[in-house]
């Protein structure tokens, strides 16, 4: 089997559904509550959707769009405590994660887990029914999506996790999207192409500095089964080629000079950090490296976005002026 294959899984169970049931003894607060939802993942989700939201055609009501920011919310939060739910044995043994509120027994293995379906029961059927069908209906693929194909089975299975399981968090601006305008068009499904091919380079970068921490989970993330310079390979062809699709709504139409402005700017500095990644393979000149793109892709998309929701409230900011 390839390295880059899938065939390197990982049974679940480091820690017993039993055991973590029996770590809760009610101590949980609102606090832990909100941690099982990931907020800042969250953040991130509601950010992209406002994004499509906004550029979206139609008039949606006021109402309606928060209705729909809610419920795209809320919907990330049940995935989030889903995949706490499911993850519990990997997060004990990992330093980045054994604090979450199941590893560290403020929350049982089950609260979690009701929590989740509890919330995206909710988020589906409110936006369903109160805005409209095509958004409920890709809202529940989001959610099903990144539980069902990358939390219980891509992740434990095969280092291309990332790569598949990324289409979950690309979705939002198109659930957005469509919850203001009924229907999906090219303009949002840029947006998803590009959240999902900046996702591996993201996230790998981040593998290469927490390589141990997934090897001893057992997470079989590119760094730990393909090693370290295939992951810094692969980053650079990633970034060669999520740069240049970014710049196209620019060339399309869909987006004005100023996202053109930012998307070469800032897509310049991105491959200079993933060319930095790529030459940097020994001690700390390659940890910090892999830090600094970690770092600077989280910048890199929220530049793009808040650029492409700067062009799309330009307008209406300048008609409400007073001259």
């Amino acid at each position: 089997m390839s390295d880059l294959g899938i065939g390197h899984s990982i049974p679940r169970g480091g820690l017993s559904e039993g055991r973590v049931e029996g770590l809760a003894e009610g101590l949980a607060t609102p606090g832990d509550y909100l941690a099982l939802m990931k907020p800042r993942v969250m953040s991130l989700v509601v950010f992209t959707a406002v994004v499509g939201l906004v550029r979206a055609p139609g008039d949606l009501h006021p109402l309606l769009a928060f209705t729909a920011l809610l419920c795209i919310a809320t919907g990330a939060g049940a995935a989030g405590a889903l995949n706490m739910w499911w993850d519990a044995d990997i997060d004990a043994v990992m330093d980045r994660t054994r604090r979450r509120p199941i590893p560290a027994g403020r929350v049982s293995a089950g609260e979690a887990r009701a929590f989740g379906l509890l919330l995206a029961a909710f988020s589906v059927v409110t936006l369903g029914l109160l805005v409209n069908l095509v958004a409920g209906v890709l809202l529940a693929f989001t959610i099903a999506f990144y539980v069902g194909v990358y939390t219980m089975w891509l992740k434990r299975v095969t280092p291309q996790n990332i790569v598949v399981g990324g289409l979950a968090g690309a979705l939002p601006p198109l659930v957005a999207w469509a919850a203001a305008a009924g229907t999906v068009s090219l303009e949002p499904m840029l947006m998803v192409a590009i959240i999902f091919f900046w996702t591996p380079p993201h996230f790998w970068s981040l593998a290469l500095f927490r390589t141990d921490d997934y090897a001893r989970a057992g997470v079989p993330m590119l760094p730990v089964v393909a090693g370290p310079d295939q992951t810094r390979l692969l980053i650079l062809l990633y970034t060669l080629f999520l740069v240049p699709l970014a710049f196209s709504p620019a060339v399309l139409g869909f987006a004005g000079p100023a996202y053109g402005a930012v998307a070469l700017a800032c897509g310049a500095v991105m491959v200079r950090l993933a060319w930095e990644v790529f030459r940097q393979r020994q001690g700390g000149a390659a940890v910090t490296a892999a830090k600094r793109l970690f770092g600077f892709s989280i910048l890199y998309l929220f530049a793009l976005f808040a650029t492409l929701l700067g062009e799309a409230l330009a307008p209406q900011v300048a008609e409400a002026l007073p001259w």
